[in-house]
Parts: structure tokens; sequence; C-alpha cells
């Protein structure tokens, strides 16, 4: 196990003003895939972080959803791959970024993938859900950027089919997400393979105490960079409370689904998820679901659609509440209330992204008055509060627009298959525990490339394109941008 890192605590160095990437010193090769993305100017994030990151520096990054972190890690990490003697070997990594969920893994490698190609290195996604063998074969190829969930990629390690010892790199992403599901323990037991003297470059929207450990832990007197954090409401989004009747909720969510743009409604529950999608379908509204009973197939073919344009309306448990980025979503509605005011900001943070505006709209009934308002104190939100019935004119105004509708299908049925989804924090604990009581990981230490098409989030292991998620992610993130736009998030 790696010793501690010794910790001091550094300065926090305020964000620059923008300059340009050429002013940041960005190799050319990936300033000219920028552009081709759409993405001209730095945001100030990755102004701040590139020099220090770019300089070997361990890097503390704060900042709230959209801000754009994604390429603030990107940009340096790539560059000096480019730039490292040590050659890329199989089995052997020599950068890791860790995130927690699935789709904010592939986000981030589909984000990856055409850069690390311009300079000819190579990305893969390791996570649950799809078969295992495509991630082994690309393994043993050798890869350069490695982006993974950490159940999966700690089982890769305990069945030794990689080693971390090359690792030069290692960036945590949503770390504060990361502790919220319980992949810390398993998080450390990774980063502890990683050798001591690398870099760390962590990202969080908030220091929280288990964050905390990770830093003083693992980051050698880091340069901390902070823009708002995710308490920080976004100027851009204009927050409404619906006071609305029991029965009413579900006509007033028909009626701001079926206006034109995108509209992404959130639910408490899996459950409440696949109920909330068929009724918007019955009553004719083009809507998909996104939760962790849908298998990965499925995952992918909802946000697929979404991001497409197919359907309009996505319904989502909080699993699409961070890493989910898709160009102009107009609208977001919390159908049901979240539980605490963290995930109401990280929710609406799905709309005004990059700079650009939008809406969150809060649905509550009576019995709900008392918890929104302490949600929305604790968030820093004042919104716009009204009671209202169905057919009332605020609702043009909030989801402007002649309303849509289409015949509903024959069968209501939806897509996705029930498998086991995303972990929960329970099954995270769970898997630590025996982590801990079987120290596979541990031998997996002493044991012992894939390219992702351009703005896809598919994998390849050497030209084989992985079935389970290639045909749905390659269409999610060319009309998605994938996070890759303006902000990379």
């Amino acid at each position: 196990m790696a010793a501690r890192r010794p910790h001091t605590t550094s300065p926090t160095v305020p964000i620059a003003s923008p300059g340009t990437f050429d002013d940041l010193g960005v190799p050319a090769a990936l300033i000219a895939v920028l552009r081709a993305n759409g993405v001209t100017e730095p945001f100030p994030i990755q102004t701040a972080t590139f020099p220090d990151a770019l300089a070997g520096r361990d890097v503390l990054g704060r900042g709230r959803t959209g801000s754009g972190k994604t390429y603030a890690f990107l940009l340096p990490l790539l560059t000096r791959l480019a730039a490292s003697p040590v050659p890329r070997r199989p089995g052997h990594p020599r950068a890791l970024i860790l995130a927690p969920t699935r789709e904010l893994a592939t986000q981030i490698a589909a984000a990856a993938a055409p850069l690390a190609e311009a300079l000819g290195l190579r990305t893969l996604a390791v996570f649950g859900g799809v078969p295992a063998g495509p991630q082994i074969r690309a393994l043993r190829t050798g890869v350069d950027v490695l982006v993974a969930c950490p159940g999966r990629l700690a089982d890769h390690l305990a069945a030794g089919h990689l080693r971390l010892d090359d690792v030069q790199t290692a960036v945590l992403d949503e770390a504060d997400h990361m502790a919220d599901l319980g992949f810390l323990p398993v998080v450390r037991r990774l980063l502890d393979l990683t050798p001591r003297t690398g870099q760390r470059l962590l990202f969080s929207a908030t220091l929280d105490a288990g964050v905390d450990v990770l830093v003083r832990r693992y980051l050698r007197n880091p340069v901390t960079h902070s823009l708002d954090s995710a308490r920080s409401p976004v100027p851009a989004i204009s927050h409404h409370l619906l006071h609305v009747r029991r029965d009413d909720r579900l006509p007033v969510l028909v009626d701001l689904a079926a206006a034109p743009g995108r509209t992404l409604v959130f639910a408490r529950t899996k459950r409440g998820a696949r109920t909330l999608t068929r009724q918007l379908v019955a009553a004719g509204v083009a809507a998909s679901e996104l939760h962790g009973n849908l298998g990965q197939n499925a995952r992918t073919r909802s946000l697929a659609a979404f991001a497409e344009g197919s359907v309009r309306t996505l319904v989502a448990t909080d699993i699409a509440a961070r890493g989910i980025h898709v160009d102009d979503v107009a609208l977001v509605v919390h159908a049901d209330p979240p539980g605490e005011h963290k995930a109401y900001l990280h929710r609406s943070g799905r709309t005004a992204r990059a700079g650009a505006a939008g809406t969150v709209v809060t649905l509550m009934t009576d019995d709900q008055i008392a918890d929104v308002r302490d949600l929305t104190r604790k968030a820093g939100i004042t919104p716009t509060t009204t009671r209202l019935r169905p057919g009332d004119p605020l609702l043009a105004v909030l989801a402007p627009g002649e309303r849509s509708f289409v015949p509903p299908p024959a069968s209501q049925s939806t897509r996705g298959e029930p498998t086991r989804g995303e972990p929960t924090r329970g099954d995270a604990q769970r898997r630590g525990r025996s982590r801990a009581a079987a120290p596979q990981l541990a031998a997996a230490s002493g044991r012992t490339a894939a390219r992702q098409a351009p703005r896809s989030g598919a994998h390849r292991d050497v030209g084989n394109a992985q079935p389970a998620i290639a045909g749905g992610a390659a269409a999610f993130s060319s009309r998605a941008r994938v996070g890759a736009r303006r902000g990379g998030r």
C-alpha cells in the first residue's frame, strides 16, 4: 500500500480570464480537434488549471457541473502523455480517469477519443453492464488513457488483466459523487496501486469530509482552483415552483413536456420513472426512461433517442443528475422533488449549460410544501411560486410553443430490460467489504488499444466494436456533442 503523501494546504489560485488555447500552449493538433467540435475559447477553469497540470503539479479543481472540468484535465493529461518517453505497454495504462457512473465514463471517453487520436494515443472506457471480453482484449493490446468506473476496474485488476504501476497521471472526476455512492474504499485501494510519485488531479463540486480524506491522502501540495461550488445557483436558470393538486400533477407535466424542445423530467424512484414514462407516452408525449433498472443497452438507447430528438422528453432518476450532457435542454422538471439540496442543484444543472439559459420547474403538492421550501432554502434558490391548475397561461410561458402529441404505440412496454443497473451505495459498500475480505486486488498488483470513434461512446478493441453500446452511443455522442461542446461536460 502506498504511503500517505505529504499534504500542505496551498492557497486558492484566482481563476484567470479566458484567453485562447494558443495562449495556453495547447498543441496545434488538439486545437484543431477542438475547433472542429465548435470549441474555440477555453473556459476559466481550463485556463486556470492547464499551466499547473501541464507542469506536473497536483491540482484540486472545484466547480459546479457544466463549468468545463472535463477539458481542464483532458488537455494537459494528453499533452503530457504525448511528450512522455515512456512507451505504451500491454496491460499497463499510462493515465487513469475514475468516474462514478457509466454515463459519465462514456462521455469522458468520447470527449477524449478524437483528441487522443490526433496525438496517436489510445483510449478505453471500462465499466459494468456490458461484456468484459472486449475490454480485456483492448487492455492486453495496450491503452494510454483508461477511463473507468471503480467497480469494473477493480474486477479487472483482481483478475490480472492489467496493472496500474505505469500510471503517470490519475484523475478523480466528480469525487463528491464518488463519495455519495460509497465508492471511496475501492477508490483508495485503486489509487494505492498507482505510483506514489505520479500526478493526481481531483475535480469535485464540493469538498465534503470524504473528498477531503482523498485530498489529504493522495494530493501532494496541490494547487487549488475554485469556481462556484455546487451550492451556487446558476444565474442563467429561472426557477419556478408550481403548487398543484395531486390529481393535477400529471396533466401539468404533460402540458410542459408536449412543448417544443428537450425536457428532462426527474422522478424520485426507478419505479416512478417508469410509471411516469408510460403515462406520458399514453398521453401522446414521445418519452423515454433512464434509470438503474435498465440494462446498459437500454440506457444507451434512451439517451441516444433523447439526444437525437426522436423523443423530446427523458424521464430519469438521479442517475442523470450528473455526468449527462445533451445540448439545448430547455426545461428541467422535478416531477418528484429530490431528497436533498445538492441533488436539486445537480438536476437543475442539466439545463443552462455552457452559458445558455434554461428553466427549472418543481411540481409541489400540499404534503410537500415544508420539505420543498427547506430544500430550496438550503440550495440558495428563491423560486417564483405559483398555485395553478391545468391550462394555466403560465405553463405556456415556462414552456413556450405549440403543443404536439403523437399517437401512443399499441404496446406501452418500454424497451428496457430489467437487469442489474448502476450500483447503489449498498452495492458499493458490499463490494468494498468483499474486497477487504479477499485481498484479490492487492494480489493483482503483483501479477502481471482501444480506439474510440470520434465523438462516440463506442469502445473499440483494435477495430472490433463493442456491440453492447456502439450503435446507441454513437448516435448520442454525434448529436449531443457528448459534453465536448464548449465546456466539455
